[in-house]
């Protein structure tokens, strides 16, 4: 685990392969994705390596429902009993009425490569005994229920990466914490910089890509990913680098 300050209330932890945030005004924190279940440790760490306490924690956001994104969320419900919100489509997900996530298949095919091989090796064990996972308590995050949460966070609805994939904007500190629908890195690609996750991650590449376009026009100076490291913010470079993304 690393955590890196990213703005005056806003920190971004890296767990195994994964991001997740946290955003204190010193009193509460709100978590935005909670990583993998082999992760839950570390992001009750975090919150106190920040100065708080579980308890503090004012509502866990989350972008999607894939597995290296709700791992701690049982654990913290149980022992906080804090809200979960999600976009309004992405709580269906979260309850598993349907599954868009990577198949078996498309993990056995990425056993061809040593760079597929290490990260399937790494997310097995994190997921280990927890393959059936959901968030029975997700809801809604509307938007009076957001602003009155620790950051004031603004969601916007990313689709592509999983149907009701939802981005949150801090709007007061021009954090944009992006999820999977915008990503820097991560152990399945060459190279760094923004770009899409690997096209066997998004459930429908095309909207993904237009999704993340355009969250170029969003009034950010941060950008927050679910993978990858954070960086500044720069339109340009990033509808440059998508720009050259297979069509």
């Amino acid at each position: 685990m690393k955590i890196e300050q990213v703005s005056d209330s806003v920190y971004a932890v890296a767990g195994t392969n994964v991001n997740w945030a946290l955003v204190s005004d010193g009193s509460g924190v709100t978590v935005i994705d909670a990583g993998y279940p082999s992760d839950t440790a570390d992001v009750l760490a975090s919150v106190q390596q920040i100065g708080h306490q579980p308890s503090d924690i004012a509502a866990v956001l989350i972008t999607h429902a894939h597995l290296d994104h709700i791992g701690a969320i049982p654990t913290l419900v149980e022992r906080v009993g804090m809200p979960v919100y999600t976009g309004a489509e992405e709580v269906r997900h979260a309850k598993r009425e349907y599954l868009q996530q990577i198949t078996p298949v498309g993990m056995i095919k990425q056993l061809t490569t040593q760079r597929g091989r290490r990260w399937v090796t790494h997310t097995v064990r994190a997921i280990y005994g927890h393959i059936q996972m959901t968030v029975p308590t997700a809801t809604t995050g509307d938007p009076a229920a957001l602003a009155a949460l620790p950051g004031a966070i603004v969601a916007i609805p990313t689709p592509g990466h999983t149907t009701g994939h939802t981005a949150y904007l801090m709007p007061s500190e021009g954090v944009l914490f992006s999820g999977d629908a915008l990503v820097t890195a991560h152990p399945l690609l060459r190279d760094s910089g923004p770009q899409l996750l690997p096209q066997v991650f998004n459930h429908d590449e095309a909207l993904t890509l237009s999704t993340a376009t355009q969250l170029t026009s969003q009034p950010a100076r941060t950008l927050v990913p679910g993978h990858g490291r954070p960086i500044p913010f720069d339109a340009d470079l990033i509808t440059s680098a998508l720009a050259s993304h297979p069509q």
